[in-house]
């Protein structure tokens, strides 16, 4: 491959994750500018999550075909790069010392990505519309699991109070998987997907998802950065760089190929989620570590998954761009 090629690729890489990460920076400018107050910021997201996400997600995932034997793999393979990660991570911090109380918010930043909304949009800035519905329902699986594995590691470092009964009915009311779920009932139910659905996905997706990330950038605090530890760039390089890297290699051991390894990078190669937070606050841990490890995760994802994904590319591992 000559230097031009190799050049054209980590161009193609770089228009995956700059649109995505360009729309966070807005939102930074923008709240920076009090043209995005904190009240609008937060009904704005509210009515995202609310409406326009699941939305988006119902036409994903009504779409996919789920006859095939390879989706199984797909969602296998996600699921196992999840517990891979949080085994693994759990490890490094016993090994490394980690105090107790701190050990949990290592573990979580280390396999919580943000897939549901990061995630999402590098898909559909990397393969157009085919890339959330991909990514539909490896999105509900992990979603379910970090919630899951959220509540233990925290519960048993932590001993906060939550159960993991109280965090199933959570789930179960979640918009973001009630969507999810209804789409995949649609499309396994045999009454046919209306053909309305496609175009419909397609416009969710280029209205709602920049939408969102100008929501994460208004929503950022700095002002907690000069505060961060070894801990916090520990977990930020498990995050970005350690857990996609453990993620990728098991899911093309499975062989799992093209679009699909791609999606799965994207999904798992996205910064620590800032649910994240909310659940360590919670569990009455420490706030300020779980904010700056969202923040700089954030923050630096944009140079991990562009060179990532350039990396699969080089090799043709991430499939047909849009």
């Amino acid at each position: 491959m000559s230097a031009a090629d190799a050049l054209a690729l980590f161009y193609d890489a770089l228009a995956v994750s700059l649109p995505t990460f360009a729309w966070v920076v807005l939102g930074v400018v923008l709240k920076r500018l009090g043209v995005l107050s904190e009240s609008l910021n937060q009904k704005l997201s509210r009515f995202a999550f609310m409406f326009g996400l699941p939305l988006m997600l119902f036409a994903g995932a009504a779409q996919v075909d789920y006859s095939g034997l390879g989706s199984a793999l797909y969602l296998l393979a996600g699921v196992l790069a999840t517990l891979l990660t949080v085994l693994l991570s759990d490890i490094y911090s016993r090994w490394r010392g980690h105090p107790r109380a701190l050990r949990g918010i290592f573990v979580q930043s280390a396999f919580r990505s943000n897939l549901a909304i990061v995630g999402v949009a590098l898909t559909f800035s990397a393969y157009g519309e085919r890339g959330p519905v991909m990514a539909a329902l490896p999105i509900a699986l992990m979603t379910v699991l970090y919630n899951i594995l959220a509540v233990w590691v925290l519960n048993s470092t932590l001993g906060s109070s939550t159960t993991i009964r109280s965090v199933l009915a959570g789930i179960i009311r979640n918009p973001l998987i009630i969507g999810i779920s209804a789409g995949v009932c649609l499309s396994v139910s045999g009454l046919g997907v209306p053909t309305a659905l496609r175009p419909l996905g397609s416009a969710l997706s280029t209205f709602f998802l920049p939408l969102v990330l100008v929501c994460i950038g208004a929503s950022m605090n700095f002002s907690r950065l000069y505060k961060a530890s070894t801990l916090t760039w520990e977990s930020t390089v498990w995050r970005l760089c350690i857990a996609p890297l453990l993620g990728v290699g098991l899911v093309w051991a499975m062989g799992v190929r093209d679009e699909q390894l791609g999606v799965m990078f994207l999904l798992l190669a996205a910064p620590v989620a800032a649910s994240s937070h909310v659940m360590v606050v919670a569990a009455r841990g420490d706030g300020t570590l779980a904010a700056n490890i969202v923040v700089l995760t954030t923050l630096l994802s944009i140079v991990t998954i562009t060179c990532g994904f350039f990396l699969l590319s080089l090799f043709s591992l991430a499939g047909q761009l849009h």
